[in-house]
């Protein structure tokens, strides 16, 4: 019955002259969160919540139309309205371009690999492990708040397009963390667990939750704030800066990931999220940082948040380059941006937030390839700077350019040791000078793939989950400062 609805869809559309149709329709959209603050649990519950979503390119340009109605009727009225949008919303006289594809999907199935059904976990299970967690953050009279969370989602779906492609996709993410702050005479600090921002995320079961142990963790985490309260504040100056990896998966977010989707440098995302300061003539050109940057954009790498069979346009999950020996390669790219820019294919790094939003340009897992090495041996070669771990505040202007970021924690590095704790540091920079000034990048110990749930981008804005691998960096040269008394 799910199938004839796409190919209703379709015929309909098809009926009408559409030169291209595709079309989603999710059978599961579920959201469970949880959390507990200062002893007081919350929880946030959505249901299955299907819905239709029809995509259709005519000769002037696209037409989008969505539904939560799903019988004959109410589809083929949403095709018809996704076909008249398409009449009015481009030029007549001119045609879009859209690449075409090879090794389109017919009949495949990409299904998440998960040992626990998070969904099955008993609620009183998940209380117990954030209760308990949350309880000893609270290690000190210092510790105001403590908080720990989980979050976990599912998303079913079948695509069908006038290709012939066809695909069904379950995608399971899962994720959590804590935090704690502490405050005494005036001052207040976080410190968090796995990361801030809700914590580490990935595509799995409840053994992900579970194997981030935040029980454990939590007494390091409230007594790191607490130590932070006495700190002094970080040193203002130009000197070297090494960053954690999950600071610098933000990083490479911030200023690269969005500055390097298409619709962005072809500026389509201007009244909105900005444009980028790169161009489209900047491939194999524009020296993005120093040699040893290698970026690439892979939507196979296995448990990662940005991975998937195939994207929203039929076309199969890839690697693509994006910068290359500190050189721009590639970008993220739809079958229309691929073919404006003249590219082969897509990057294949289109998707929608459920099936009430149009596809577009989304980052899948833009990850900073690791360097060799290893982490005593990059700190080793700092005679006087410091390292920033786990990002608490950023800022960037609409084109990715110049950038501020703040961490929740630092420390000095002097003659190549860490040496005293420091609280509020920032950094700042220009994206091409600062990536310019990458000298060495971690190993593979020091790498890891950071889950991100709330990548914004849109109008209206659509919420997407991400994500960034990231080793240890050491940078020359950068604008540190510090805040606070």
């Amino acid at each position: 019955m799910s199938e004839d609805l796409l190919q209703e869809a379709l015929d309909t559309a098809s009926r009408s002259g559409a030169r291209f149709t595709d079309a989603r329709l999710f059978l599961h959209n579920r959201l469970e969160y949880l959390s507990i603050r200062n002893g007081t649990p919350e929880v946030l519950s959505t249901g299955d919540e299907p819905g239709f979503g029809i995509r259709v390119l005519g000769r002037g340009g696209w037409g989008f139309a969505s539904t939560t109605r799903l019988d004959r009727a109410s589809i083929r009225e949403t095709a018809e309205w996704a076909v008249r949008l398409s009449r009015r919303t481009g030029m007549a006289d001119a045609e879009v371009p859209f690449a075409l594809e090879n090794n389109l999907p017919h009949g495949g199935t990409y299904e998440t690999r998960v040992r626990e059904d998070p969904f099955a976990v008993p609620l009183e299970e998940k209380i117990r492990i954030l209760s308990e967690a949350e309880a000893a953050l609270h290690v000190a009279p210092e510790v105001k708040s403590g908080k720990a969370e989980m979050t976990v989602w599912h998303e079913e779906k079948l695509y069908a397009s006038s290709e012939g492609a066809s695909y069904r996709s379950a995608i399971t993410h899962v994720g959590g963390g804590i935090s704690a702050v502490a405050h005494t005479e005036g001052e207040s600090q976080r410190r968090s667990y796995p990361n801030s921002f809700g914590g580490d995320f990935a595509q799995g079961g409840f053994e992900f939750i579970r194997g981030l142990d935040l029980p454990r963790q939590a007494d390091r985490v409230g007594k790191d704030a607490v130590a932070l309260l006495l700190a002094p504040t970080a040193p203002s100056g130009t000197m070297d800066l090494v960053l954690s990896s999950d600071q610098l998966s933000l990083q490479v977010h911030e200023s690269v990931g969005h500055a390097t989707e298409l619709d962005r440098v072809f500026g389509y995302e201007a009244g909105f999220a900005g444009t980028s300061f790169v161009r489209p003539g900047d491939i194999g050109k524009l020296r993005y940082g120093s040699p040893v940057m290698n970026i690439v954009a892979d939507a196979t790498v296995p448990g990662a948040m940005g991975s998937f069979g195939w994207d929203d346009e039929g076309v199969p999950a890839r690697r693509v380059d994006i910068v290359r020996n500190g050189i721009l390669s590639g970008f993220l790219s739809s079958r229309e941006m691929a073919a404006r820019q003249g590219l082969p294919s897509s990057g294949g790094t289109v998707r929608g937030d459920g099936p009430l939003r149009m596809p577009i340009i989304r980052m899948t897992n833009v990850n900073l390839l690791p360097g060799d090495h290893g982490r005593d041996e990059l700190i080793s070669e700092v005679k006087d700077g410091i390292y920033m771990e786990t990002n608490v505040s950023w800022s960037i202007d609409d084109k990715r350019l110049n950038f501020q970021f703040g961490t929740e924690v630092g420390r000095r590095i002097e003659h190549g040791e860490l040496t005293t704790l420091v609280r509020n540091p920032i950094y700042s920079g220009i994206t091409p000078e600062f990536w310019g000034s990458l000298e060495a990048l971690g190993n593979k110990d020091t790498y890891h793939v950071w889950g991100l749930p709330n990548c914004g981008k849109g109008q209206p804005t659509q919420t997407m989950r991400v994500a960034h691998g990231a080793p240890l960096g050491l940078f020359r040269h950068v604008r540190i400062g510090g805040t606070g008394g």
